[in-house]
């Protein structure tokens, strides 16, 4: 397939008193123009890893990543990037907070067309009553609505999550997934996204990354989502396959991510196992 994301021969090592400490190894994906893949598995595994070094704020120890033609070095407004906590300036409202970039990104536009983009992805992340409130006065949901808004806003090449909805309740994680989903299928961007969630990764995906366990995780699986798009949770929850692929995703986070390092033994359910697929 044509990539417009090529991670080829990835490897992540920090040196240590002890000797290299190795983090991820081997690892090659590509991505399509407009696709959504998430990368699963199990904390500490390296997921996080990767996508800091697609996001070029951690440098590669061996192996390239391309995008669009361009090989990365360093971060750029190519990529957008939406954290587990959106860090706001606290003195800025949450309009100022998304000017911010888009004054670095669009600098050519006027004024008041840069000033018309903030306010458009403010409003269709649900914050359009709430523009001028700063980040004390925003719940930690509407935080987040301003950090997708903002990484959207920069109209980058690709869209980075980083575990976005990872400190959230599960009411405003799931609404804060269909507007993503929803923001994600009109901008028509391609997206990468760090989970640990497996039905979040269901609802989300066009395909799923499966790690192994670390130190030196590698790419287990790779699992294909073919549920038609636009997608309703309900209607997720109700296909076919859901339940086959959600429990291919649970089996691999619980037996498949370790036999890269540990022994053929009966492998017992690890609390991140079931802290995120009950």
């Amino acid at each position: 397939m044509s990539a417009y994301l090529e991670i080829s021969d990835l490897k992540k090592v920090y040196p240590t008193p002890k000797g290299d400490a190795v983090i991820v190894q081997n690892i090659n994906l590509k991505i399509k123009r407009g696709e959504f893949v998430t990368v699963i598995g199990h904390s500490g595994c390296g997921k996080s890893t990767v996508l800091m070094m697609v996001a070029g704020l951690n440098p590669i120890t061996e192996g390239n990543i391309v995008l669009a033609g361009k090989e990365l070095d360093g971060p750029g407004p190519d990529r957008g990037m939406v954290f587990q906590s959106p860090s706001l300036l606290p003195w800025l409202t949450a309009r100022e907070n998304v000017m911010l970039g888009i004054e670095q990104v669009f600098f050519t536009a006027s004024k008041e067309e840069r000033l018309q983009i903030a306010e458009y992805f403010l409003t269709v992340v649900g914050l359009g009553e709430s523009m001028d409130k700063k980040p004390a006065e925003l719940s930690q949901g509407m935080r987040q609505r301003v950090g997708i808004a903002r990484a959207f806003a920069l109209k980058p090449k690709m869209l980075l999550l980083d575990e976005p909805f990872g400190m959230l309740d599960s009411l405003t994680r799931y609404e804060l997934q269909q507007v993503l989903i929803d923001l994600w299928r009109k901008n028509q961007i391609t997206a990468m996204m760090v989970t640990h969630d497996v039905d979040e990764a269901l609802f989300l995906s066009d395909r799923i990354v499966c790690m192994t366990d670390g130190p030196a995780a590698e790419i287990g699986e790779i699992i294909e989502v073919n549920f038609p798009r636009p997608r309703d949770r309900k209607a997720v929850m109700e296909h076919p396959d859901y339940y086959k692929l959600r429990e291919q995703l649970i089996t691999f986070l619980e037996v498949r991510a370790h036999r890269h390092h540990a022994p053929a033994a009966p492998a017992a359910k690890s609390e991140a196992a079931v802290a995120h697929t009950t």
